[in-house]
């Protein structure tokens, strides 16, 4: 971003500094709410408040039981946004999340076609176990998720804003799923993978949640706050450094000018421009959330598997030697950065 750009942000200014500060301080004391009640998570808070504060959605993988649902619903309350959830099935139907047209009768007794607004009209919507929905029903959330309205018998509906999808998937592996598409696994900022928590942070939540009382999230943040805070992010600078790392590891993750000639043929198909965009504002976030003013070479390399993994592919010969995703991603962090 140019620094004579009157929109960026100023070191100099003293607002600019206040508003940076006293957000990061307020994103401080979000992160540890959610850490009191989602334990032994701190990595996985941290990418979902990234998520957030960059505008844009996350998928959530993990073994049913480790706390995907907790985790969103958490982050909802301590955001002050409005929630709402959708448990996916294999018979649920796209109008069951954007909302139908139902008949309805005026006082003269005039019909006219109504629209109903679905469970997607908030700002918040937690997909619990998106796998186990049709293709067809998945497909629903494309054009929310990535144009913030909604399509109805020719009318767009638009969605409130801040508008997030945070969905939690189920591994593939298990029975009653399906793949998610290509196209709407793009439109997901971050893929981020709950773990087992370690030993010490399991004994805590057995304690803490089979008490006669459980913790409760506090209120934190508002709608304008977040708001705030997801504009001042997109005005922080980018080094020259930060953003020619971005570029190189991007496009060399993509067959078609891949950084070694041997990773081609590994590739079916490799991040596109959106995975860029994606990796500049969560740079972003995650400097501030830690109290930076500009994002570092680091942000990108921890970044760069949560961001670009679920847009790659490898090739069928790359899958029948055990090669992952994962591996290629770490092997060019290595290499680039």
């Amino acid at each position: 971003m140019s620094q004579n750009d009157p929109s960026s942000f100023s070191a100099d200014s003293p607002a600019d500094l206040a508003m940076a500060e006293r957000l990061t301080a307020q994103l401080g004391a979000v992160r540890g709410a959610i850490g009191q009640i989602v334990l032994g998570q701190r990595d996985v808070i941290d990418r979902l408040l990234v998520t957030i504060l960059s505008g844009g959605h996350a998928l959530l993988i993990g073994a049913p039981g480790l706390g995907k649902t907790l985790l969103v619903s958490t982050a909802a309350q301590v955001l002050g946004l409005d929630t709402r959830r959708v448990q996916f099935t294999p018979d649920l139907m796209p109008s069951d999340i954007t909302g139908s047209d139902i008949l309805d009768e005026d006082e003269n007794g005039r019909r006219f076609f109504r629209f109903v607004k679905g469970p997607i009209f908030t700002q918040l919507l937690l997909a619990d176990e998106i796998n186990r929905a049709s293709p067809r029903t998945q497909s629903a959330l494309l054009q929310a998720m990535q144009e913030y309205e909604v399509a109805q018998a020719g009318t767009n509906h638009k969605l409130p804003r801040p508008f997030h999808v945070l969905a939690t998937q189920n591994p593939i592996e298990q029975e009653g799923t399906y793949p998610l598409p290509e196209a709407q696994l793009d439109r997901f900022m971050l893929r981020i993978a709950l773990t087992f928590p370690e030993r010490d942070a399991e004994r805590d939540m057995l304690l803490q949640t089979t008490g006669a009382q459980t913790a409760e999230a506090p209120v934190l943040l508002s709608t304008q706050k977040l708001i705030t805070a997801q504009a001042l992010i997109r005005r922080l600078p980018v080094g020259e450094k930060v953003l020619e790392a971005i570029l190189t590891l991007v496009r060399g993750l993509r067959p078609e000018t891949a950084y070694q000639p041997d990773l081609a043929s590994s590739l079916l198909y490799g991040p596109g421009p959106r995975a860029a965009q994606a990796l500049m504002l969560s740079c972003r976030a995650q400097a501030l959330l830690d109290g930076r003013l500009t994002p570092s070479l680091d942000d990108v390399a921890e970044l760069a598997e949560p961001v670009l993994a679920h847009r790659m592919a490898l090739s069928f010969s790359a899958r029948a030697s055990g090669l992952k995703v994962e591996e290629l991603i770490a092997r060019a962090v290595e290499v680039l950065l």
